[in-house]
């Protein structure tokens, strides 16, 4: 277990007991843009630990205090995070997944028949525990059987299509008929769907994504939930924007604690039934950070749904937001409640508040001119 003691030598100068280090696969195709996210996480979460900040993992350098690991992706299998030294949740930022595609979206519906694919340490009791928490759906691991599923869900009305590997809306599309679904999972790669898994899952409208989720750093918890925004990325589609959090210091019961309304109290009940049954139905899961995206809206019969989207047990776009409530009550042991938010703005006129802690302001190789912030504001602020 990483030590969270911090000093003063004997001469008074500044002792730091360990290194923070953000981790990145070899293969990882994430953009520029959030692999300096993750580092400027990195930097703000030494501060909280009083670690020092040591840039990138190097497995050729030699690192004489304790590691503490921010990695880009949720880190596949049990045995790489031994390798690096990782014990538990107190040693990172982010998660452990005992195999691929539990790590994605795949996990959160049963797959379509008795016949279909599955992958090395899949759970029907999973399925079967969060059926009350998700939408309507399936999951599939072979483009023929994604087929039959949406086929079936077609009783549901349109039919949402969502690549498990998919960030930030990234990655789907809706079918209303079989010709649209066909030329959707023609976009498809084989290989990806069998490691990976695709998600199928009836489309909803009006709707609200809520952001529900707990980080742990040391002696630090901090449960949240609130709102997402989208906005429009340098295309012209919509893409995420960003979240407004209510963020309580604890467990989950503290943030119960504040009274939310009704639909962000359910957007939390599911979410923890949800977090719960991952921890209990896969073996090796290992999380510091959690985020559960929740969408409420209406089915093509105009009905209310509600349930949970896909988790994410790594750095993610609700981050920013989550490390400076952290550094929040690390700075006030008195600080029981904070407002934050995270915010992506594209385009090269961002307008950035007052006290706003900027993550990534540049021209991404990829997402084009972007700027990503985070702002804390007192509880009750207007």
């Amino acid at each position: 277990m990483v030590s969270a003691s911090h000093g003063l030598s004997a001469g008074g100068s500044f002792q730091h007991s360990g290194d923070v280090v953000v981790y990145r696969e070899r293969t990882s195709d994430r953009a520029a843009h959030d692999h300096a996210t993750c580092r400027e996480i990195a930097r703000k979460l030494a501060a909280i630990k009083g670690y020092r900040y040591a840039g990138d993992y190097d497995n050729r350098a030699r690192y004489p205090r304790a590691l503490y690991f921010v990695p880009t992706d949720t880190l596949i299998g049990v045995a790489q995070a031994r390798a690096l030294g990782i014990a538990g949740e107190h040693d990172l930022f982010g998660g452990i997944a005992p195999h691929p595609f539990v790590a994605t979206k795949s996990i959160s519906h049963p797959l379509v028949d008795d016949d279909a694919c599955a992958p090395d340490g899949w759970s029907e009791a999973f399925a079967q525990q969060v059926r009350a928490s998700v939408l309507h759906g399936f999951s599939a691991f072979s483009v023929d059987d994604a087929m039959r599923a949406a086929i079936r869900l077609f009783a549901h009305g349109p039919v949402r299509v969502k690549q498990a590997l998919g960030i930030g809306g990234h990655g789907q599309a809706v079918a209303t008929d079989r010709q649209a679904l066909e030329r959707a999972l023609a976009e498809l790669d084989p290989d990806e769907v069998l490691r990976y898994g695709i998600s199928l899952e009836q489309d909803l409208v009006d709707v609200t994504t809520y952001s529900v989720g707990q980080v742990r750093v040391d002696d630090l918890v901090a449960s949240y939930c609130g709102t997402q925004r989208l906005t429009q990325n340098n295309t012209g589609k919509e893409v995420y924007g960003g979240s407004d959090l209510l963020v309580a210091r604890g467990e989950f019961d503290a943030l119960l604690a504040l009274n939310p309304v009704p639909a962000m109290r359910s957007a939390i009940d599911q979410a923890r039934r949800y977090d719960s049954a991952a921890f209990e139905c896969f073996a090796g899961l290992v999380a510091s950070r959690r985020n559960y995206d929740v969408a409420q809206g209406a089915d093509a019969r105009g009905h209310a749904r509600s349930g949970v989207l896909e988790q994410s047990w790594r750095v993610g776009g609700a981050s920013g937001a989550e490390v400076a409530a952290l550094a929040a009550f690390r700075a006030d042991p008195a600080l029981a409640v904070v407002r934050a938010s995270s915010t992506e703005v594209y385009g090269t006129n961002a307008s950035l508040p007052p006290h706003a802690t900027v993550y990534f302001q540049g021209d991404d190789e990829r997402a084009g001119p972007l700027t990503k912030y985070s702002l804390i504001e007192p509880h009750g602020h207007a």
